[in-house]
């Protein structure tokens, strides 16, 4: 019988492992394993705080429920959703408007509503603004029927998922025009804290981080043919926009609130215009899928998977 020691058991591990039949998984938890051995050998890492890791994980989970999803807020803060997303556009075909993260608080069930209407349920007086612009492939040809969904925080810098799990605001899918044209009436975001209830708030406030997120407006957009994009809008004079808690924000998807643009199909509101242009799909699209879900669906997922292993 081989003798197990620090320096021994990694090989031992991925013996066991080597059988695994699906290749895929074979390859990623063999390298799972020896990143993960190697980081215990590189700090040291001691029994008590090998403990104080699993009870930090335990809560990450009890933490999640069908309205918060408390891991993807600690990939999202530890910088590996950004990591994956950017992996992900490597293998675009061609290059179209840059991604953004999807982020914690996305709902799949969200209302369509007709082009010009209003996302937010309350407006605040001098807070409302226009969100408009176009959708186009990478040539700059118009992309007519292509579903806009929106989501946002409110006033107070909560998403309504965080405020009431059955409510829904701050939110819409539209469709484009035969111009590719989208338009629509929100209020100006804010930028706001991430959730510091939690174990990931207390991790990032353990290092001494701002935990803001910039002003931003999230955006999915999606036509047959063409590859999902999951982007974001965020505003140029917010004072965290370089130094984003979750590593989303970028310089060109900057924008500007402008108070009279002529060009406006709203007259007499601010506006933000952000014109999007989508890559062609290609053949791994759909397999990859997108780095983020709606919490409900991870929960509902997770569940069907247990009740499949009990059977």
């Amino acid at each position: 019988m081989r003798e197990l020691t620090p320096e021994t058991i990694t090989d031992a591990v991925l013996e066991q492992m080597a059988a695994t039949p699906d290749p895929r998984m074979r390859e990623v938890m063999a390298a799972a394993v020896r990143h993960l051995h190697a980081f215990a050998r590189e700090v040291n890492l001691t029994p008590s705080e090998w403990l104080k890791g699993i009870a930090f994980m335990t809560a990450v989970g009890k933490m999640c429920t069908p309205e918060r999803q408390e891991f993807v807020l600690l990939s999202d803060t530890l910088g590996l959703s950004a990591l994956v997303n950017g992996l992900h556009d490597k293998t675009a075909i061609e290059e179209g408007t840059h991604t953004s993260l999807l982020g914690p608080f996305y709902r799949e069930a969200s209302p369509k509503l007709a082009a010009g209407s209003q996302i937010a349920r309350t407006v605040k007086p001098g807070s409302e603004c226009v969100l408009y612009g176009r959708v186009t492939d990478t040539s700059g040809i118009p992309i007519a029927g292509a579903t806009v969904s929106v989501w946002q925080t409110g006033a107070d810098g909560l998403y309504d998922i965080q405020e009431d799990g059955a409510a829904t605001d701050y939110r819409g899918v539209f469709t484009t025009d035969a111009d590719g044209s989208y338009l629509l009436r929100t209020v100006k975001p804010m930028g706001y804290s991430i959730p510091i209830d939690g174990p990931v708030g207390e991790l990032v406030k353990a290092q001494a981080r701002h935990g803001m997120r910039p002003a931003h407006i999230h955006l999915l957009v999606g036509a047959p043919g063409y590859r999902e994009l999951v982007t974001a809008l965020y505003l140029r004079d917010d004072p965290h926009l370089a130094d984003d808690v979750v590593f989303g924000s970028s310089d060109d998807l900057a924008v500007d609130i402008h108070p009279n643009d002529l060009n406006c199909p709203i007259t007499g509101l601010p506006s933000i215009r952000f014109d999007m242009r989508l890559s062609r799909e290609g053949a791994a699209d759909a397999a990859n899928g997108r780095v983020g879900a709606d919490p409900a669906a991870i929960v509902k997922s997770s569940a069907q998977a247990a009740s499949q292993q009990r059977a």
